[in-house]
């Protein structure tokens, strides 16, 4: 099996609801689409989204890189990826969604060609999982209407956005999300480094004392700030989960090392795609402590290659892929399959992707 062609398109779909975190507001969801042609028949997918608020990358950009290392691949072998893989990573330095999408293209293949679904083949621990849902940041009102419908649709885990604005409106906001759904249903918080560490451990310390029932808080303060994410991790009982602040496997040891963190969340889009990512996931079992696979706001090409992932590694004990979900329209065929807040793994070989829908044509 050899690489013969690499092709890449742009796909926008609008979403049901503006998207918003402490971070940015989505109200359409940008990706560029990968496809990887080989000489067996078989073509790979992938994609990137655009997140310049995380990862510095635009559209442009990410085609660029993916058309300037194009000539560096086509011809080899998608088998021999221990080889194949350090050339995707050495053509430049960071551009992290755009080597992912490439990558999972090559991993689509390679799975493809052993007939067997991606999930088998990068360890095969179930073929199932369960997504939480995302209550984007708002006023107390809004969020608490929106995990009613949320729960109503057979959600048991929402991941509560917060870090936008006063702090202490972060505390009104979950209190009436818990309000009014009980206390039958798992809260996430996500400040998106909202917060500094005083003021995340005021903030989860309050909640505490409250009895709001939070099952992990997910990067409090800013990436960069490994010490106060260690010590708001010293100073609360409740889990602290990493996410901003590891992209590479050298950020993950950086916060094992330091015990920075009870968690980590695990992006393709962050960590240059799955073989990074399984690195990072071996390196956090190893510490003891436990993974989460999230994404970017993307399709059902990422988000299959995500699930794939989350399924196949005994590490991975929580979800994040709703983004699918928060589309207008689904333009993947194949793929991963979304029964409520389950995430079912089709028995076919690969990604099990057969087509995008695109709206403009393939370059």
């Amino acid at each position: 099996m050899r690489i013969t062609r690499i092709e890449t398109s742009r796909l926008r779909v609008p979403l049901k609801k503006p998207f918003k975190t402490a971070l940015r507001t989505v109200h359409t969801a940008e990706s560029v689409i990968v496809r990887i042609a080989a000489d067996s028949g078989h073509t790979g997918w992938g994609e990137a989204p655009p997140t310049l608020a995380i990862t510095g990358e635009s559209v442009e950009s990410i085609e660029a890189f993916i058309h300037g290392i194009t000539p560096k691949l086509v011809g080899e072998s998608p088998l021999l990826y221990e080889r194949l893989l350090p050339v995707l990573h050495g053509a430049a330095v960071r551009n992290s969604s755009a080597k992912a999408a490439v990558e999972m293209a090559l991993y689509d293949l390679l799975a493809q060609h052993g007939g067997v679904p991606l999930y088998q083949l990068l360890g095969g621990h179930k073929n199932e999982i369960e997504t939480d849902f995302t209550v984007s940041v708002g006023s107390p009102e809004e969020m608490g209407e929106d995990a009613v419908q949320y729960v109503k649709s057979g959600f048991t885990v929402l991941k509560i956005k917060v870090g936008l604005g006063d702090a202490d409106l972060d505390i009104r906001r979950v209190k009436a999300i818990r309000e009014r759904i009980g206390y039958g249903i798992k809260l996430r918080l996500d400040a998106n480094q909202g917060w500094d560490a005083k003021t995340a451990v005021r903030l989860i310390r309050a909640m505490e004392d409250g009895g709001l029932d939070i099952e992990l808080v997910e990067q409090p303060v800013k990436a960069h700030d490994i010490a106060g994410l260690g010590l708001v991790t010293s100073q609360v009982d409740t889990p602290i989960m990493a996410d901003e602040s590891v992209f590479s496997p050298a950020d993950a040891l950086e916060v094992i090392r330091q015990r920075s963190a009870d968690l980590i969340n695990i992006k393709l889009m962050k960590a240059g795609g799955m073989y990074h990512a399984e690195t990072i996931c071996r390196m956090a079992e190893a510490s003891g402590m436990e993974c989460m696979i999230g994404s970017m706001i993307e399709s059902r090409v990422g988000a299959s290659a995500a699930a794939h992932f989350a399924a196949a590694k005994r590490n991975v004990t929580r979800v994040d892929l709703d983004s699918p979900l928060m589309m207008s329209e689904d333009a993947v065929e194949g793929g991963v399959m979304y029964e409520g807040n389950r995430i079912v793994l089709p028995d076919v070989p690969g990604l099990g992707i057969f087509g995008v829908r695109l709206r403009e044509p393939q370059q």
